[in-house]
């Protein structure tokens, strides 16, 4: 089981006892967090698809330490200008481990599925028919 989830603006990947490094949380080391904004679920071939977040699932995950990236140098420089700025950065990063993910509210989304299948079924039945009549007349 995985699910797709936006934690502190970026999309991650994950599944239970997955270590992931994030922008830096507000919370403590050693705290409990949870992340509502689910957007792709997969329970052993049934995926279940938000839009844009599914209701009701969530991922908990549990903070192990802040810390910091690191360092990238940002450097910038003009030919035959004499012009050279140096510059350098460190992210801070929080590093969380996913202990749980729970799925309350798929069989509400899967249901929604189900609609949205249906009335792509309809939408197609008539474009058939109007293509099968244009296949008709050019070979009249």
């Amino acid at each position: 089981m995985y699910a797709i989830v936006e934690i502190a603006g970026q999309q991650f990947k994950v599944s239970k006892d997955l270590k992931v490094y994030v922008h830096r949380l507000a919370s403590e080391e050693g705290s409990k967090v949870s992340f509502d904004k689910v957007l792709l679920l997969d329970d052993n071939g049934n995926v279940t698809l938000g839009a844009p977040a599914i209701e009701g699932a969530s991922v908990e995950a549990k903070v192990l330490q802040h810390l910091k990236g690191d360092k990238v140098i940002v450097f910038k420089k003009k030919r035959r200008k004499g012009y050279k700025k140096r510059n350098g950065h460190r992210q801070y990063l929080t590093q969380i481990v996913i202990e749980g993910i729970t799925a309350a509210g798929a069989k509400k989304a899967a249901s929604k599925k189900a609609a949205v299948e249906a009335t792509t079924e309809e939408v197609e039945a008539p474009k058939k028919k109007v293509a099968k009549a244009k296949k008709e007349d050019t070979q009249e």
